[in-house]
């Protein structure tokens, strides 16, 4: 087996069990794309076992701290049992993630499920080496598995030399339908897993859809960045009295109407093609108004580079929809930039508020459900943050949160 030796002093985040070694840290070590690799200290010690990366910037990932457990194609295998373990029983018709990546000890490998289907999306050199491997073992751990397939037209795959592809790559089992039906909480929704974002949908805001259903009742819902629905879909069968669905991509947008039709709701859910920094500028002019409003926008920061402007464009939607609430109304807000902090997140919303001169309560935070973990050694797995606020002091409601 080949060895890469870190430089001196470099060690300290491999003996804290932290899955990346980055290029800078290592002093010798060639091997290639997701070969596993020996990792030795500058003093000749083993410290364990990882995936190399010629290309990336993280040029190594942690597999085993251990130098006699070496990882092999039934170490990976046993992994991948193990995250499905943890995921329990779930019904036939649901969406569950059942990889997540580092925070199950399987670096740059996503794995969801889609009533019996599999989607992988392999962004790393070890995922795509080991991607028939992992197909494999979930045909084999995940009853009634119907069939595995890859997406791989992920762009990070470029920063780790891999090819970026449209389509799906079967690995095992059957091709999956074009659109495949999942059940979410008696909510109905059609998943594209070919062309839909990520692996098809976003799984990972399952608990917030709920938190928006609770309060939905008797409100006029805008829903920003609607994707496929699913916020605005879940307030209407919760009683929503109007739900409007803003999103730039026709393509969701026509899904989204499919979704509300499949649900009976299409009578009160509204939906629409527009960039939504330029509808919600377009309501204030207006002077439309709503109770409650949803904001999930994609990631606008990939890098802690990218903060600075991040924030600024968090806190443009948050202010302006902030103005569009009727007293007493909520705001839903939503942040997916694993490099914007929880602490940071609260404070932008803070400066948003003071800009729109209205006073605003926390009254529930939300964050990743029991199928996308956090591994403890592994902070930047915990990239959603969730916070539903209410304007207080312009007529709140009086029935609880």
């Amino acid at each position: 087996m080949k060895a890469v030796v870190l430089k001196s002093g470099r060690e300290k985040s491999v003996l804290r069990r932290h899955p990346w070694i980055f290029s800078g840290a290592l002093a010798v070590g060639e091997a290639d794309a997701g070969e596993i690799v020996a990792v030795e200290s500058s003093r000749g010690e083993r410290l364990g076992y990882a995936a190399f990366s010629p290309a990336s910037q993280i040029r190594a990932r942690m597999l085993a701290f251990a130098p006699d457990v070496v990882p092999d194609e039934e170490f990976i295998a046993a992994r991948v049992r193990a995250a499905v373990a943890l995921r329990g029983k779930m019904a036939a018709n649901a969406g569950v993630r059942l990889v997540n990546a580092e925070n199950d000890f399987l670096p740059g490998l996503v794995a969801d499920c889609y009533a019996g289907w599999v989607v992988l999306e392999p962004t790393s050199a070890f995922a795509e080496r080991f991607r028939h491997v992992v197909a494999k073992a979930l045909m084999d751990a995940l009853p009634g598995c119907r069939g595995v397939a890859a997406r791989c037209d992920a762009e990070v795959r470029g920063k780790e030399g891999l090819s970026v592809t449209p389509g799906l790559e079967i690995l095992a089992g059957e091709e999956p339908p074009r659109e495949i039906e999942i059940v979410e909480n008696g909510m109905r929704l059609l998943i594209d897993v070919r062309a839909g974002h990520k692996t098809g949908f976003y799984l990972d805001q399952r608990d917030a859809r709920a938190a928006v259903a609770k309060i939905a009742s008797g409100c006029d819902v805008l829903n920003c960045f609607s994707f496929t629905g699913g916020f605005g879909i879940a307030a209407a069968l919760n009683c929503a009295k109007s739900v409007l669905q803003i999103d730039a991509s026709q393509a969701a947008v026509d899904l989204s109407r499919r979704n509300a039709a499949l649900n009976g709701v299409e009578a009160i859910v509204t939906s629409e093609c527009a960039d939504v920094f330029k509808y919600l500028r377009l309501c204030r002019d207006a002077g439309r108004t709503f109770d409650l409003i949803v904001l999930d926008p994609p990631k606008f920061a990939e890098s802690k580079s990218q903060i600075e402007r991040a924030a600024r464009g968090y806190k443009d939607i948050n202010l302006l929809a902030m103005k569009l609430l009727r007293p007493g109304g909520r705001l839903a807000t939503f942040s997916c930039s694993g490099a914007i902090t929880p602490e940071f997140f609260d404070t932008i919303l803070a400066e948003a508020a003071t800009d729109a001169k209205r006073d605003f309560q926390i009254v529930e935070r939300t964050g990743q459900p029991f199928d996308h973990p956090v591994a403890l050694s592994f902070p930047e797995g915990r990239y959603l943050k969730g916070v539903v606020l209410r304007e207080h002091g312009r007529g709140n409601r009086q029935e609880g949160v």
